[in-house]
């Protein structure tokens, strides 16, 4: 009987900490709220701001997207750590109110810069301005270039950067590419007295400190590195894109004709008959590809009918008054800074292309050939280029594009990085010659008809359009008139009108007379 009882196994006894892991187990565990890292934006610009909470909008549109503001914090912090916090921290180092009040000053001559810029029409000055001033920069490189080693140069003694200065004077800038720090210092005083509040400005150490941050920004980073023939070189190859695309491209070409066309080795089969299946396969693939391609130009259809449509119903400042086309005159005519941009009278030997090559009437054949069309379709491009402008290039995202790189090439890694050295004479060569030669490679065919017929015409071509950016000193000249430019369209009471400069002259005539 004993045997017949079953044993049953003894389950083990709880303990206290798995009946409380156990009790526990039903109620829902607490977790820490994971804390956001505080940017340096915050850290430096605003100390008091609680870290869960979102920086002020610094722009006053709405149209203004986050990104953009962040970009643009992060440039303020960055630049403000490098240049103000260095001796500010030297003076004090429990004051932590000084960078947010020339955050707050910042932000003011911000907003109203973005106020005069949306109230601004920019489409004549990247339309119509903006090349007129690079097209007469050609112009007089080539003259300053042809009249080198002649009696014009004062015997054959004068330099290239001379004979350029003479055809371009401005009082800002030397022969040899130096600008005057005074004049930029007055453009930007000039700038803070417009955007300013009176109280702000009539503080002499707080518009100090933030001209001169601007001015640091301005001549210590920006123009001596942009003026560098070989960084605008390195610039426009990186635009470009990798070279391995085009490589990989030409190398599969190549290796499809190799294989195409060389002998195997391996015994060819025997020629099968067509059939019913390889006929159906080829036939299907046929459908494949027409509907392919017929979807593609639906789409290009209908995108393009969009595009047609917003242009004709957009309202902005573009489309009010045509502002690509070249008979349109400015609305203000200043003084020095647009005496530059009208186009001069060429010396009498510009030449560019060697001597009996036709390759330059058959690019003027086609460029007035192309111009016809154009010619009929001039009210709508006056309509899409403005469009094109405000929708794309000065679009959020890409201002935003804009900021995000201007900060990774000023500020590397979070400081201001040291001055590249320059590439020695023959890494430029190489770089440019690359240059021209990838140039080339991406030019569409109708367009490398208009460089030249034959392939050494259409290099000399590139490097006719190349040559005038390779002189550091001509450049910054470019870099200076542009930036008068953008001053006297954004800040109309820069520029001198024609009635004052007329009362001027006349007054001169007067004096000189008696």
């Amino acid at each position: 009987m004993a045997s017949a009882v079953v044993q049953r196994p003894r389950q083990p006894a709880r303990s206290i900490q798995s009946s409380s892991s156990s009790v526990g187990a039903d109620k829902p565990v607490a977790t820490k709220p994971v804390s956001k890292p505080i940017s340096l934006s915050k850290r430096l610009l605003f100390p008091h701001l609680p870290a869960d909470a979102d920086l002020p909008s610094l722009l006053a549109s709405p149209a203004a997207q986050p990104a953009l503001n962040a970009e643009l914090y992060d440039f303020i912090s960055l630049a403000l750590r490098a240049f103000v916090n260095p001796w500010w921290t030297k003076i004090t180092r429990y004051d932590k109110e000084f960078l947010p009040a020339i955050t707050r000053v910042l932000t003011t001559v911000l907003r109203a810069l973005e106020t005069r810029l949306l109230a601004t029409d920019l489409s004549p000055l990247v339309f119509r301005d903006l090349p007129t001033l690079s097209t007469q920069h050609y112009i007089d490189f080539r003259n300053a270039k042809a009249k080198l080693h002649t009696s014009y140069a004062s015997g054959g003694a004068a330099t290239l950067p001379q004979l350029f200065h003479q055809l371009q004077p401005h009082m800002a800038i030397s022969a040899d590419g130096r600008i005057d720090d005074v004049y930029i210092r007055q453009a930007v005083d000039h700038i803070l007295k417009a955007c300013l509040p009176p109280e702000d400005y009539e503080s002499e150490p707080e518009r100090y400190i933030v001209r001169e941050i601007i001015l640091s920004v301005l001549l210590r980073n920006v123009i001596p590195r942009i003026t560098q023939p070989w960084f605008i070189h390195k610039l426009i190859l990186d635009n470009l894109g990798p070279e391995q695309e085009i490589l990989k491209s030409t190398q599969a070409v190549g290796s499809t004709k190799t294989t195409s066309t060389a002998p195997s080795d391996s015994p060819t089969p025997a020629r099968t008959t067509l059939s019913l299946q390889s006929l159906a396969i080829f036939f299907l693939s046929a459908i494949q590809s027409i509907s392919g391609s017929c979807l593609l130009l639906i789409h290009a259809y209908r995108q393009a009918r969009d595009t047609i449509k917003k242009v004709n119903q957009s309202t902005s400042k573009g489309s009010q008054q045509p502002a690509a086309t070249v008979e349109s005159t400015p609305q203000r005519a200043t003084g020095e800074e647009f005496k530059a941009a009208a186009p001069s009278a060429p010396s009498p030997s510009p030449p560019t292309v060697p001597a009996g090559s036709s390759s330059t009437s058959l690019a003027l054949a086609l460029a007035h050939t192309l111009s016809l069309p154009l010619t009929f379709l001039e009210p709508f491009i006056s309509r899409l280029l403005p469009y094109l402008l405000y929708t794309h290039a000065l679009s959020a995202p890409r201002l935003a594009d804009i900021v995000r790189s201007a900060r990774h090439a000023l500020f590397p890694e979070g400081w201001p990085g040291h001055a590249p050295p320059d590439p020695t004479p023959e890494e430029q060569a190489v770089m440019r010659e690359e240059l021209g030669r990838r140039l080339l490679a991406r030019a569409p065919a109708p367009l490398a008809l208009l460089l030249g017929p034959t392939p050494d015409a259409r290099t000399h071509t590139i490097d006719g359009i190349l040559d005038p950016l390779s002189s550091q000193a001509c450049n910054a000249h470019l870099v200076l008139f542009i930036l008068d430019l953008i001053l006297s369209t954004v800040f109309p009471e820069l520029g001198v009108s024609e009635t004052v400069a007329a009362m001027h002259c006349a007054e001169g005539g007067i004096s000189g007379s008696t």
